[in-house]
């Protein structure tokens, strides 16, 4: 069971981009290779893993993205988290407790007819909300988070890396496109890719330990099912900082392993709400045990928890897909010249 607890943590940490990266996981974790594959497919059929595969970063890719918040009546609250998961860029959608209720991530196409603005607007006015806020990242002090069994109230150091956009080229796009999908669990997963990409399996391990570099990949790893896994507690805690004070505050909320996300935001006339923060527990009381103590120690008083009512939905963008300039076809008679 350690071993197997061990395992979870490793992958959710990096899977290495190599010839056969689950035995070099197995060694790390003292198991062999074939039952780190047979345990991996055991805690998808589990649904304690959500997904296994390169995590890519949004920005990095050319797309734009950002938090939005809508005002819903709690009677339609479904049918416009329908229309908004209708979107493919929609990543995460979620009911929160707060007058702005509804909660969902968004990323548009460099190539889009409508810019992200516009585009949070069209759906506004389509389903009929009046008050939305458009929540755009100023800074990112973390992303990610492992779960285990562990208390997650211990710190941790967390990686901060300036990265610079340089738009991809075919080969590239091709090769996101691809391996944007679960990984293949077998002892040699890049070689499946490689043949769909008719590539040689060393070449595009090379490929794609260049863009770990270059930070378009941000890791291969998996993703849990947060509740599955014992976790079952989901709350966003927004801070008002004082500028000055961002940063540091921001690094000592980002060390905490049950901090999964945490940015500093833009804010406007009716959201000063500038630090954000994801944080998971296995009851609502240890959530709010560990907002309390952040707010204690940094001398914060003016926040809030919005805990989850409802996930609509959660999963990860796929992106180069047709799917993006079909919704805008439908939805505004415009097609990108892509």
């Amino acid at each position: 069971m350690e071993e197997h607890n061990n395992l979870l943590k490793e992958v959710q940490q990096e899977i290495p981009i190599a010839q056969r990266p689950f035995l070099l996981v197995g060694e790390k974790v003292g198991i062999e290779e074939e039952e780190v594959i047979e345990t991996l497919k055991t805690l998808k059929q589990e649904k304690i893993i959500r997904q296994i595969s390169p995590i890519y970063d949004t920005k990095m890719l050319g797309y734009d993205s950002s938090l939005v918040a809508f005002r819903v009546e709690p009677e339609k609250m479904e049918e416009v988290a329908r229309f908004i998961n209708s979107h493919p860029g929609v990543s995460h959608n979620y009911e929160r407790e707060d007058e702005f209720n509804l909660w969902f991530t968004i990323a548009v196409p460099p190539d889009a007819p409508l810019n992200l603005e516009d585009t949070v607007s069209l759906m506004a006015e389509r389903i009929g909300v009046r008050d939305f806020v458009i929540l755009r990242t100023i800074r990112m002090f973390k992303i990610g988070v492992r779960l285990t069994h562990e208390s997650i109230e211990e710190r941790e150091e967390v990686e901060e890396r300036e990265l610079l956009y340089k738009p991809l080229e075919d080969r590239e796009i091709r090769t996101v496109k691809i391996t944007q999908e679960d990984m293949p669990l077998v002892k040699r997963p890049f070689l499946e890719w490689a043949r769909e990409l008719n590539m040689e399996e060393e070449e595009l391990i090379d490929l794609m330990r260049s863009l770990r570099e270059r930070g378009v990949l941000r890791r291969i790893g998996a993703i849990l099912f947060h509740r599955r896994a014992g976790f079952s507690a989901n709350g966003m805690a927004v801070w008002k900082v004082e500028k000055e004070r961002v940063e540091e505050v921001g690094r000592f909320i980002a060390g905490f392993k049950g901090v999964s996300h945490c940015y500093e935001r833009t804010t406007n006339r009716v959201w000063h709400y500038n630090l954000f923060s994801m944080i998971h527990g296995r009851e609502r009381d240890e959530v709010e045990a560990l907002v309390r103590k952040i707010a204690e120690e940094l001398c914060i008083k003016d926040y809030k928890l919005l805990f989850s009512n409802r996930e609509f939905k959660k999963r990860r963008v796929r992106y180069f897909t047709e799917d993006f300039y079909l919704w805008y076809r439908d939805f505004t008679g415009a097609v990108s010249s892509s």
